[in-house]
């Protein structure tokens, strides 16, 4: 155990000296540039975005995946344990100010996703197998040159380690045994770690299905199971807030107060607070750290300014909405305050309280659903970041190493995890955000061409 320790507190302290001011002068004023280096533009034409969403795409353009199920499964990777753990995260070690750092975090990373997501298909490359990727590496190879390459590596290996499912699948396993399967019994004859590792033998079996069917089945099953998770969370929060409507004017007060005092935080710093928020908002989006530019980069279109409207979504769909319903409830009901629960179990606790009948088992099923769609897409991340630094040819041994992972995530401990993510999305977003920024112009000279034009329509 003591092994284990030291490694949970280097990781600890690792991602204590990434997440430092100057990353969050990174994401913050990087996304800051953006909207004013567009003049807006993300803002003008959000309704232009969600028209994009089902524009019929052209079968001769290049790329795999339509408009509709790049963002799906761009939100794939991010809808699930972010919104649902990483708030309830947000609000346990931030306080409830944190929820209005993820909030400007989001509105700025609309504007951030744009541009990366634009230059995911502007500077698509083909890998060693000759197919085309997307994605920061591909960026930093074919829209900087070779002197930049070995920081298309960097975001290569940070990748591979940031995007490993075990945050997803621990807490996903904590929500099922704590609100299913104890309260039904089931684990009384059975040790909880026999209980977790038989779930996630089960969800690596899971695992293994889809990938089977490589990057289409995944394009398929992520359009259809995020929006109808989506759509039923919300319907769950919908009831929740409604039945408890009089106190949201509160629990909105208490996000913009204690954003400005970190009253509820220890010692009140409200540094604390800011960097607790925008920690959580990159998790949960995923603006400025780059992987929802691979799911983006694989579009089928000819346009990557049309696909950079369409990615401007996310944050609006993951943190300003689904965030937002989830913090809500969790303040609403209290539960924060006892300091008895963390992560999803939190979460689940708030909802079971606020719910009229089962709520904790209703947001288990959907939670589960969520989770799953981030574990499925986490692979095919890690397997393109694998294909970038050894070869494309490699990458479907991926799976064999992602299947173990999800097995040890089962039964890891929660801020082990947390902190390896954390670190690996902090390494992501240097190079993610530094060749956004010097490609900024090549963005805006595409943008005016593309407005200008009939490509629009």
């Amino acid at each position: 155990m003591d092994f284990i320790d030291n490694i949970e507190a280097a990781l600890g302290a690792l991602a204590g000296l990434l997440w430092g001011m100057p990353l969050v002068f990174l994401l913050v004023g990087g996304g800051t540039f953006f909207l004013l280096y567009s003049r807006f533009l993300p803002y003008r034409h959000l309704a232009q975005s969600v028209r994009l969403l089902f524009r019929r795409a052209d079968p001769n353009d290049p790329g795999q995946l339509s408009h509709f199920q790049a963002l799906s499964t761009a939100l794939s990777g991010t809808l699930g344990m972010g919104n649902v753990s990483g708030v309830a995260l947000a609000i346990t070690i931030g306080g409830p100010g944190a929820v209005f750092w993820m909030w400007l975090s989001a509105l700025l990373g609309i504007a951030t996703k744009f541009y990366t997501c634009t230059l995911a298909v502007m500077y698509r490359g083909r890998d060693s197998e000759g197919e085309w990727q997307g994605g920061p590496m591909y960026v930093i190879r074919e829209g900087l040159g070779n002197r930049w390459r070995p920081l298309a590596y960097f975001f290569g290996l940070a990748g591979l380690l940031g995007t490993i499912p075990v945050f997803q699948v621990n807490q996903l396993v904590q929500v099922l045994r704590d609100t299913i399967a104890i309260p039904a019994g089931l684990t009384s004859n059975v040790s909880h770690f026999n209980f977790d590792l038989t779930l996630g033998v089960i969800l690596a079996a899971l695992m293994f299905i889809v990938a089977s069917g490589r990057l289409q089945r995944l394009g398929s099953v992520t359009s259809w199971m995020v929006p109808t998770m989506v759509a039923g969370y919300l319907v769950l929060t919908a009831v929740v807030l409604l039945s408890y409507y009089a106190e949201i004017p509160h629990a909105l007060a208490q996000i913009v107060t204690d954003a400005f005092s970190g009253s509820a935080v220890a010692g009140g710093a409200v540094g604390s607070v800011i960097v607790t928020g925008i920690q959580r908002a990159a998790f949960s989006n995923e603006a400025g750290i780059g992987t929802e530019a691979m799911a983006h980069g694989a579009a089928r279109t000819k346009e990557p300014v049309r696909e950079g409207l369409v990615a401007m979504l996310g944050p609006v769909i993951d943190t300003l909405l689904v965030c937002t319903c989830t913090a809500l409830v969790i303040l609403i009901s209290g539960v924060w305050q006892s300091g008895d629960h963390d992560g999803a179990s939190l979460t689940a606790t708030a909802f079971g309280e606020l719910f009229p009948v089962g709520g904790a088992t209703i947001l288990a099923v959907l939670v589960s659903f969520l989770s799953l769609s981030t574990v499925f897409t986490f692979w095919y991340y890690g397997s393109k970041c694998l294909g970038f630094l050894i070869g494309a040819r490699y990458q479907h041994h991926y799976i064999w190493f992602y299947l173990l992972l999800i097995i040890a995530g089962s039964v890891a401990s929660l801020n082990l995890v947390v902190n390896l993510v954390d670190s690996m999305y902090a390494l992501m977003a240097i190079p993610t955000m530094t060749s956004a920024l010097l490609l900024a112009p090549k963005v805006n000279a595409a943008a005016k061409a593309y407005f200008s034009s009939s490509e629009q329509q």
